[in-house]
């Protein structure tokens, strides 16, 4: 594929209904993955690199912009015509030159300060200050930076800044066997194991040709919906808390440690390691859909309680208004999407089993209420679909060996997740990209928080929940 025919190809394909999904890439060539429902589809265009120059999509699609800026700064590779080429994922101590991801990068040169602080928009006029936080934050979070302009309480800019702990995840895949790749793949989010360990099975499965049984996948949907269950309810908590109503946190606290023990009876631990395998599920025992009945009823109690408390309505309705043109432009995923009016859901759209029919929960206020809203209209729906889907069982077969790259698309708590491997004729791991939805929604928060109050933001930021380690691979 030339230049030409990649940007023609790439504007049909959106044109089409098609969203850029991942673009993954290495020295001799750069795949760029498109998604689409209704029905589900995706579609390869592949351009082989005689020089590391590619033509830039970012006039056509936001994400895209940003893929084509985080693969110059790890492999090196410009994007002709980029409106905004500067960095993204390396900081400005990083050596001017040196590409970690490249296959010739070599141990990394003494890092400094080549280029200077990072250059960040200055806001200017009558009482207009500036407010720093982070990147080293209170808690057990990973580090970013918020940069606000502010004019009295009211946020003028938000500048967010991640990308402070580059692990080097997909290059630790490398040269791996498939099933050595499952304890990195289960690490990338802690809080998201099943999510992310399913989607790079589903890509090895589909890689290596691998039937997985119906009743496995099954059980895989049940895993995927118990971690959904229990990041939900803390997060319904977190926001309560984050309002100053402790009580109905501690009761949502109470709720996620019911859920959290569920999990170890199902697979041993308490965060699911362990139940995904490549080729099937391991499951140590059901979850009882009628302690999950109670669990939901429990959870009805607490946002009927929430919900019908005065200061916490007025908290959240009006707060951070991301709009669906906005949500849309950016290419957000999950409940952030949904709660702007987006109808996406990979487990509908990107089935790996059938689920029967679901009600997709969308909402279109935009603000914190109407993500607070969604997560409990989820809660409820996977409580539906766990209790449809108990006959799973724990079967499993042997890889076998068919095509050499494979895709997994899952939709996790937060949303879609996507996974591309590659692997050498003798079956060993060349390249695995991995694109958590918060690499598409880390964007939408500064533009949520436009016009928003500075006392607001731990409880805007919680409703977004992105994630820093699936973001900072």
């Amino acid at each position: 594929m030339t230049h030409d025919e990649l940007l023609s190809g790439a504007a049909e394909l959106f044109a089409d209904g098609y969203r850029l999904a991942l673009v993954s890439a290495d020295a001799t060539e750069v795949v760029y993955l498109f998604t689409a429902a209704n029905p589900d589809r995706h579609a390869e265009l592949r351009l082989p690199l005689a020089e590391p120059i590619v033509p830039s999509l970012a006039e056509l699609s936001f994400p895209a912009g940003r893929f084509e800026r985080e693969m110059h700064d790890l492999y090196g590779i410009k994007p002709i015509g980029h409106p905004l080429p500067r960095r993204l994922v390396r900081h400005h101590h990083w050596p001017r030159g040196w590409y970690p991801m490249h296959p010739d990068a070599g141990p990394p040169p003494a890092f400094g300060d080549p280029e200077g602080p990072y250059p960040f928009v200055t806001v200017e006029g009558p009482g207009v200050y500036e407010i720093p936080v982070g990147p080293v934050h209170a808690g057990l979070i990973e580090p970013g930076h918020f940069r606000f302009s502010v004019v009295g309480e009211t946020i003028l800019k938000l500048k967010a800044r991640l990308w402070f702990v580059h692990k080097g995840i997909e290059k630790l895949f490398e040269g791996r066997r498939p099933e050595e790749g499952l304890p990195l793949a289960e690490r990338i989010s802690g809080d998201t194991t099943v999510g992310h360990t399913l989607a790079y099975c589903l890509a090895i499965e589909e890689a290596t040709g691998t039937h997985v049984p119906h009743e496995a996948q099954r059980g895989r949907a049940v895993l995927l919906e118990l971690e959904r269950l229990y990041n939900h309810v803390t997060d319904l908590g977190a926001l309560c808390n984050d309002v100053a109503h402790s009580v109905l946190h501690a009761q949502t606290g109470r709720v996620r440690e019911q859920l959290l023990r569920i999990n170890d009876q199902v697979t041993g631990h308490r965060l699911l390691r362990g139940g995904v395998r490549l080729g099937g599920v391991a499951l140590r025992s059901l979850p009882d859909p009628h302690a999950l009945a109670a669990i939901g009823a429990d959870v009805t109690e607490i946002v009927d309680l929430a919900l019908g408390h005065t200061v916490i309505a007025d908290r959240f309705t009006g707060t951070a208004i991301l709009s669906a043109q906005a949500a849309r432009d950016l290419g957000t995923l999950g409940y952030v999407a949904r709660a702007s009016g987006l109808d996406v859901d990979a487990r509908r759209d990107h089935p790996f089993t059938d689920l029967g029919q679901f009600t997709v929960a969308t909402r279109t206020g935009g603000d914190v209420l109407a993500r607070f809203q969604i997560r409990a209209e989820e809660i409820a729906t996977s409580i539906t679909l766990i209790t449809r889907l108990l006959d799973a069982c724990t079967a499993s077969v042997p890889l076998s060996e068919d095509r050499l790259s494979g895709v997994g698309i899952v939709e996790g708590w937060r949303g879609t997740i996507v996974h591309r491997v590659q692997l050498s004729p003798e079956g060993a791991l060349t390249r695995v990209k991995i694109v958590d939805p918060s690499f598409f929604n880390w964007p939408a928060l500064p533009v949520a928080l436009s016009g928003a109050i500075v006392p607001d933001f731990p409880l805007v930021n919680k409703s977004f929940n992105l994630s820093y380690a699936g973001n900072d691979l």
